[in-house]
């Protein structure tokens, strides 16, 4: 098969690769919708010690099963392995799974080729009016949606419902589209690149923000940059809820002193369960997260060049989708 293979900082080779062997309770699926996310790029950059070259990145995908009883399903791939039977895993909480595994990290390749290997379990059939470009959304989707859920799970009964996102990314623009859904109607996303506010309609940018005077219950952080998590310590309002998402850089920025004082809550959201990632899938299907069409799509085989357009800060779209179906 032909896959995208990080092969070290800023490189990125599209070769033969060696087809997955699927185990006994796993499926073979034919990739054809594969989105590039932002544990990608830090990879990509040479940031991410957990995923060392030479490896195949990706793990936003959906395609269809090739053999086996469900043969020419539509699915669309939870890529996070769990063992099912740790305390975590019994208790619904299989991101924080001390087995887990997730493709795109050893010893799971990722989905960045023409085929990839998953567990059935992980696997949740999308209907035929939905397309698998749409599908692949529910990964990055999810992560929002599992973090959104725990956010109002922890906000006072009696606060507002007032939201800020830091971040239009995937992720960003994702929480905003999960609050909605989950009854937040006052919501505001600051993104500070002019190109990517003006390809989502957005009419506010950082400084506008974090000048203001406004406070929020809910304050996303969807970047996870010092400078971002000084933002979320400021713009929280007393008893409000700090959602931190992002993960751009490890130390620094929060204002401890202030958050003790005014009790607020800081939550690390990591992944998602499996229910939060059905659940998330479902939104996708019964169209609740909106027409989703804030995406661009590239063949497999111009991953490279995609690549090296986000980080050049030439791409608009908050989401690349790769298809290998395609030619490049």
């Amino acid at each position: 098969m032909k896959a995208l293979i990080y092969t070290g900082p800023e490189t990125l080779d599209y070769r033969d690769a060696s087809m997955p062997q699927p185990k006994t309770d796993e499926a073979l699926i034919r990739v054809e919708s594969v989105g590039i996310c932002g544990s990608d790029m830090h990879a990509y950059l040479g940031h991410d010690n957990r995923r060392p070259a030479p490896l195949i990145l990706g793990h936003e995908a959906a395609g269809t099963i090739i053999g086996g009883p469900r043969e020419g399903k539509r699915v669309t791939i939870n890529p996070l392995v769990t063992c099912g039977t740790c305390p975590a895993c019994i208790s619904g909480r299989e991101n924080l799974c001390s087995t887990r595994q997730i493709i795109s990290m050893p010893p799971r390749e990722g989905a960045f080729a023409q085929y990839v290997a998953m567990p059935e379990r992980n696997l949740v059939a999308i209907p035929d009016d939905i397309s698998t470009g749409k599908a692949a959304l529910a990964e990055p989707l999810a992560v929002s949606w599992h973090a959104v859920r725990l956010g109002l799970e922890a906000l006072h009964p009696a606060a507002d419902r007032q939201a800020i996102v830091i971040g239009g990314g995937a992720i960003g623009l994702g929480a905003a589209l999960a609050l909605r859904a989950m009854g937040v109607g006052d919501i505001t996303i600051v993104e500070p690149n002019a190109e990517r506010r003006a390809f989502l309609g957005l009419h506010c940018d950082e400084k506008a923000v974090a000048a203001g005077d406004g406070q929020f219950a809910i304050v996303v952080d969807a970047v996870g940059y010092a400078a971002t998590r000084a933002t979320a310590s400021e713009l929280a309002q007393p008893g409000g809820v700090i959602l931190h998402i992002g993960l751009g850089e490890d130390t620094g920025g929060l204002d401890i002193r202030r958050m003790t004082l005014q009790e607020i809550t800081f939550i690390g959201t990591y992944t998602y369960t499996a229910q939060d990632f059905r659940d998330t899938a479902q939104a996708i299907f019964n169209n609740r997260l909106g027409p989703l069409d804030w995406v661009e799509t590239r063949p497999l085989a111009d991953g490279a060049k995609a690549f090296a357009d986000i980080r050049a800060g030439r791409i608009a779209a908050p989401k690349i989708i790769l298809n290998p179906e395609i030619s490049g």
